[in-house]
């Protein structure tokens, strides 16, 4: 029987205010999130932590004053768990968050105290991207090193379009269809970070696995009167980014009178974004525009089916390799960003 460990990776999120700031720091120093060489880049990090602050407070304040990330990843942790340990080989699930705690330096030495045979590392961002999925293997790489964790690691690299992933999120928006009030069927709203364009141009695939993910869910709601789009949030800076944008989608559903339904398909669990930015920001902007019926959808935390298709994605992991859902490169050939061969 081996003993392997399963490494969670997400954000994070500051678990007081007075973390808000160095979290800040944190992420915009992030050489996957600022390519700026190191003395320029951490100039550029305090001077937007320190601006973004007061703001950033603000929505922490109006979330009790924490992120939910890292309960909610402690959860999914957990409940992943349940399903791994079934009578075969022993499994520990960790967590490691990005931009604060528990970050990998702490991650690696628990891993390292439970001595495992394997470590497979599982991010929670579905879609692949070189800002979240590669910052977060890349960081754990070099902090493995540091600390010596010689154990074989596999690595998952994306799963858009993964059975549960996809039923997971058929199954809350059905439920939210169902609360309709009105006779208008919504439009539904695919909202998912966005990214700068120049980012996606240098061979990003975040978007196309986007895409991937959305059409496998329209498939599995089996639904031809419904009308979708995906479209992009959290624009942040002068620079240009991807679109459309999720804020001005709202607005053009305003001016048609159109009731809508907003989906995050790129969040396994609620924070800043999906809590402040879809619930109450673009909420308010709903009632500002005039839309009929504005729905958001939950992430799906701890579905069940979810939660199933991460024990699968662990069991099936290919030993000492990075790979997708599927066993092998799914990305576009242009895709440069593309970790897996």
């Amino acid at each position: 029987m081996a003993r392997k460990a399963v490494v969670l990776f997400n954000l994070g999120g500051p678990d007081n205010l007075e973390a808000v700031e160095p979290f800040l720091f944190n992420l915009f120093y992030d050489p996957a999130i600022i390519r700026l060489p190191k003395p320029l880049r951490f100039l550029v990090a305090k001077l937007i932590s320190k601006r973004r602050g007061p703001i950033a407070r603000e929505i922490y304040e109006n979330m009790g004053g924490r992120s939910p990330i890292v309960p909610q990843t402690e959860d999914q942790a957990s409940s992943l768990s349940a399903l791994l340990n079934d009578g075969g080989d022993e499994y520990q699930v960790f967590i490691a968050m990005r931009y604060w705690h528990p970050r990998a330096v702490q991650t690696v030495k628990d891993v390292k105290a439970f001595n495992p045979d394997e470590v497979i590392l599982l991010p929670l961002y579905p879609q692949f991207s070189t800002t979240t999925t590669a910052s977060s293997l890349e960081e754990w790489e070099g902090e493995a090193k540091r600390q010596g964790l010689e154990v074989p690691t596999s690595s998952i690299c994306c799963y858009p379009d993964e059975a549960g992933f996809v039923e997971a999120n058929a199954e809350l928006i059905k439920a939210k269809l169902a609360e309709v009030k009105g006779d208008q069927l919504p439009r539904l709203l695919f909202s998912a970070h966005g990214l700068p364009k120049k980012i996606v141009d240098a061979g990003d695939p975040y978007p196309w696995q986007v895409e991937q993910s959305v059409n496998a869910i329209m498939k599995a709601l089996g639904r031809d009167d419904l009308e979708h789009l995906i479209c992009f949030q959290s624009r942040v800076g002068p620079v240009e980014w991807i679109g459309p944008d999720t804020e001005e989608e709202i607005k053009r559903a305003g001016a048609e009178k159109r009731s809508v339904m907003v989906i995050p398909v790129a969040f396994v669990s609620e924070h800043s974004e999906t809590l402040v930015e879809l619930d109450i920001e673009y909420g308010e902007l709903a009632k500002e525009v005039g839309i009929p019926e504005y729905l958001r959808v939950p992430t799906v935390t701890t579905n069940p089916f979810f939660v199933e298709g991460l024990a699968r994605l662990v069991k099936g992991c290919q030993k000492n390799c990075m790979t997708s859902s599927c066993g092998k490169r799914i990305c576009p050939a242009n895709a440069a960003g593309c970790k897996t061969t």
